[in-house]
């Protein structure tokens, strides 16, 4: 998984959730102030993940800079995906 195939889950989540085409974003789109986002979109974006991605995220562990752009969005995407593989492999479930 790279910062291609978290962008373009990102897009499609947020096609989804917003119910509008969204596409081509780059690193600097702010996702609250630039496509609008709020609390409950943004929940609805992450359950979105969850299924495309398998992506699990901790309600606890949320930081508000890390959805400040699609940039920090995407480096915690790729850092709760590495975390979870490293998991399944310490624990020896297939990733």
């Amino acid at each position: 998984m790279d910062r291609t195939d978290v962008t373009t889950a990102l897009e499609t989540a947020l096609s989804t959730v917003l119910d509008r085409p969204v596409t081509e974003l780059r690193g600097g789109t702010r996702l609250f102030d630039d496509l609008h986002l709020d609390s409950t979109t943004m929940l609805e974006m992450l359950m979105e993940l969850e299924d495309s991605l398998g992506l699990e995220v901790d309600p606890e562990e949320l930081d508000a800079d890390d959805f400040e752009t699609v940039d920090t969005f995407t480096d915690f995407t790729l850092a709760q995906l590495a975390g979870e593989q490293a998991e399944q492999r310490g624990s020896g479930k297939a990733a």
